[in-house]
């Protein structure tokens, strides 16, 4: 399923926040939404999971308005993962997990094989076994956004949108959710997220949407969004995309004048 926005604005508290951007998430790619703070990040992936009203333009899931969707036909075809790592009950690790199959399942229903097999396999791609009979309000920062990323590969959505899903994880579990979010877009699948670290950007990502001020500076694969002038202007910092030992990193020196 292809996510988009087509000049999408969107205003909070009669501030106009979102100025008309497109952007189109395709099955098959991981995109990533960079931008300095402010720039809008949060507020596009929350209307485009139907979380916010926009004002004007167009949001549309697999060529249907994203308006037109039934909350309960969105809920199983788009998980949204929000940057905020908040859980107000003290329920186990799996419990939380478990959370996500419940688009999928009638009123009072209990667990099927499908979903056990959806538990156990989110539960292995984000490494928690050894998490699952912990109360959740017991873990860490880190170990509590690798439950809940589970929660939303637990949904099996064809469509998942994360908010800074790397935030508070170790570099070596970084790296792991990002080839899992490669393979999960292999499916078939389409993946965006928001994100700050421009080196994994560079690394993992297919398509890279560069915000600035609410409006798209600029979208494309890697190397051409990655500028030494795109970076200024977004940014105001010196910085150029480049390619390690085969590896595309970014690399920053310092602020600008």
């Amino acid at each position: 399923m292809k996510l988009e926005a087509r000049g999408l604005r969107v205003h909070l508290q009669r501030r106009e926040v979102l100025k008309g951007v497109d952007l189109a998430a395709a099955a098959g790619e991981l995109t990533a939404v960079i931008g300095a703070n402010g720039a809008g990040k949060t507020t596009l992936l929350r209307t485009l999971s139907g979380l916010l009203p926009f004002s004007a333009g167009e949001a549309r899931l697999d060529q249907r308005p994203l308006r037109a969707w039934p909350r309960a036909e969105l809920a199983r075809c788009l998980a949204y993962l929000p940057q905020e790592r908040t859980v107000h009950w003290g329920l186990s690790a799996r419990a939380v997990v478990a959370l996500g199959r419940l688009p999928h399942q009638t009123l009072g229903q209990g667990e099927t094989a499908a979903d056990r097999a959806a538990i156990e396999a989110a539960i292995a791609a984000m490494d928690i076994d050894a998490l699952i009979a912990r109360p959740v309000l017991e873990l860490s920062g880190g170990e509590r956004a690798r439950v809940l990323l589970a929660r939303a590969l637990a949904q099996e959505p064809q469509v998942l949108v994360a908010d800074e899903p790397v935030a508070g994880l170790d570099p070596a579990h970084q790296l792991a959710l990002f080839h899992h979010l490669r393979v999960f877009a292999a499916s078939g699948r389409s993946v965006l997220i928001a994100l700050h670290d421009l080196a994994l950007a560079a690394r993992f990502c297919h398509k890279i949407v560069l915000l600035k001020a609410g409006a798209a500076l600029t979208s494309g694969p890697p190397a051409e969004v990655l500028t030494r002038e795109h970076l200024a202007s977004a940014y105001a910092i010196r910085a150029e995309y480049r390619t390690i030992d085969g590896i595309a990193t970014v690399l920053s020196r310092d602020g600008l004048p």
